[in-house]
């Protein structure tokens, strides 16, 4: 039986393990988790989501209080167009965090930053410059772009120094998209470093309508590499979504893929940004507490737990300190419906809001489950505990659980 450590991920004349752990936001995929991936020779992500409100969390700056400041005489009008994010605010944040996690890298492995295209904050094109120009100016070891096609934000970064020496990759989730973003960027002459794949498995959004129950990443994943085969185009793949176990890597490695995205086993280590008492939610999940819901206000999809306090909420939108998610004319879905059901219960000192939620609240006070498909799994990696929590394990232990198991073997903490 092969193992995950008998392959190896190449950029250039660099070799990893092929590991990859995802940028989960907000923080949760935390920089202490990303610089663990690299020392022990993969890839970590950090992710750039709510990057101010995460600074303020991380290196004492007020970004969100200078902005609700600002912006506090419009808390009680439901247009948010004038709500806009200071740009030197935002470099800042993002040149904060990269910086100070590259600095702290050991090891031979790669630090990559996630970057959401649906992070939109009321300047799309504008604030998505910032980001990732920042990044590369931080040091960023690559960049993968996520939450949206992304056909624009190659030219974003084509005059940037570092444009062509960062691995620079996207995430898709059909042949398709990919064909739309190597069509829109073909003028550049820079193919992408690697390609992850993400199914219809994956934790938080997906790239899949409701009907994502029909796909299959294998099958994805085949019809991609048949196309780059076809148009002789060498783009690494990385698979993702639904790998629980090391032998669930070597699966799509044996295949071509030249790596996997894991992220779902890492909710629950150590290192990871969640609260404890929500890993511990986590782990006793059952198979039915999980649900694909429409409640993001993005548009996609989102996998969560159907308990997560953020279902229902009926929290006033709280744009004037993030606002995150307002599309360049400072509209939200979510604004939309918290302002039908005031409208419809003028005297009621609560309200819930069932079909959307404030995503930039709750995932700030991490009341937000997103989770992958296998989440349910979680209790058959770890012991349960006298006191009948479950046992918390390191980023190490599962990572070297991922790259040395065979069998569909899970190694359980000692």
């Amino acid at each position: 039986m092969k193992r995950v450590d008998d392959f190896r991920l190449r950029f250039g004349k660099q070799e990893l393990v092929p590991i990859m752990i995802g940028g989960m936001g907000v923080d949760i995929s935390t920089a202490e988790l990303a610089l663990e991936a690299a020392r022990l020779g993969g890839v970590g992500h950090i992710s750039d989501a709510m990057l101010p409100t995460v600074s303020d969390r991380r290196y004492d700056t007020d970004f969100v209080k200078e902005k609700l400041k600002l912006y506090t005489y419009n808390l009680d009008n439901s247009d948010k167009s004038a709500v806009k994010f200071d740009l030197g605010q935002v470099a800042e944040s993002t040149r904060l965090h990269v910086s100070k996690t590259m600095e702290a890298k050991r090891g031979s492995g790669m630090i990559f930053i996630n970057c959401m295209e649906k992070l939109t904050m009321n300047a799309p094109r504008e604030t998505l410059r910032v980001r990732l120009r920042t990044a590369l100016d931080a040091g960023i070891d690559g960049i993968t772009l996520s939450a949206g096609l992304h056909l624009g934000s190659f030219a974003l970064m084509e005059d940037h120094p570092r444009f062509r020496d960062a691995r620079l990759g996207i995430i898709v989730s059909s042949l398709r998209a990919l064909q739309l973003f190597l069509r829109k960027t073909a003028k550049l002459n820079r193919l992408p470093d690697f390609v992850v794949v993400e199914g219809p498995l994956a934790g938080g959004h997906l790239g899949f309508d409701m009907d994502w129950a029909k796909y299959d990443l294998h099958t994805i994943m085949a019809e991609i590499s048949q196309y780059l085969q076809t148009e002789k185009l060498d783009i690494p793949l990385i698979a993702a979504g639904g790998i629980f176990t090391g032998s669930d890597a070597v699966s799509f490695l044996e295949n071509g893929a030249a790596a996997v995205q894991v992220a779902t086993r890492f909710t629950a280590v150590h290192e990871c940004g969640l609260p404890e008492k929500v890993m511990q939610e986590y782990i006793k999940a059952t198979e039915e507490d999980i649900e694909v819901n429409t409640v993001s206000p993005t548009g996609y999809p989102m996998r969560m737990l159907k308990n997560c306090p953020a279902i229902g909420s009926g929290v006033r939108p709280g744009c004037e300190s993030y606002g995150y998610l307002l599309d360049a004319s400072g509209n939200c879905s979510y604004i939309e419906a918290y302002n039908r059901e005031v409208a419809a219960h003028p005297k009621a000192k609560k309200i819930s809001v069932q079909d959307k939620t404030c995503l930039c609240t709750h995932m700030r006070n991490f009341n937000c489950w997103t989770c992958g498909h296998y989440t349910y799994r979680l209790k058959d990696a770890t012991r349960r505990l006298p006191d009948g929590s479950y046992q918390i394990l390191s980023a190490e232990h599962v990572f070297r659980d991922y790259q040395f198991s065979v069998d569909q073997k899970i190694a359980l903490p000692d």
